[in-house]
């Protein structure tokens, strides 16, 4: 299993996989070896959402980005100990086709109700969740305005 890392948690004699090119464009982070992963994880709420959105939709596209730091002067955040409190999801999986956008997001924050209602935990949860079909109709559409 390969985990978001900095480099300094990157030691010269441990040795480093790399994935897949496939795998690179879906996960675009910095790797480290399993032997390293071991150690306790620097973003621990992204992990756990990372493990429960992968096992339950199987995407072919995840994104999760912390803006945790943009909310960390906003009053409810000031008594707040996590740094994982604010994030933005891009996901799309095969599961999502033939939901509504609200249905999808209920499948979300259900996945992750638990992580919601800790103490310290997810404070706000941006979702952006689409089909592979939409997310090909949205990338062309892209580029023939990139054209214009």
């Amino acid at each position: 299993m390969f985990r978001r890392t900095t480099a300094a948690a990157l030691s010269p004699a441990a040795p480093i996989r790399i994935p897949s090119p496939a795998a690179l464009l879906l996960f675009p982070i910095r790797l480290q070896s399993t032997s390293t992963a071991a150690m306790a994880s620097d973003t621990p709420m992204e992990d756990v959402i990372r493990t429960k959105v992968t096992e339950a939709l199987s995407p072919s596209r995840l994104e999760i980005f912390n803006d945790s730091h943009k909310h960390a002067h906003h009053k409810p955040m000031q008594n707040s100990t996590s740094r994982e409190t604010h994030f933005r999801l891009v996901i799309t999986s095969d599961a999502f086709r033939a939901k509504m956008q609200p249905a999808r997001h209920r499948l979300v924050y259900g996945l992750l109700r638990d992580e919601m209602a800790a103490d310290g935990g997810i404070h706000a949860l941006q979702l952006r969740t689409m089909t592979p079909e939409e997310e090909a109709r949205q990338a062309a559409n892209a580029s023939e305005e990139g054209k214009a």
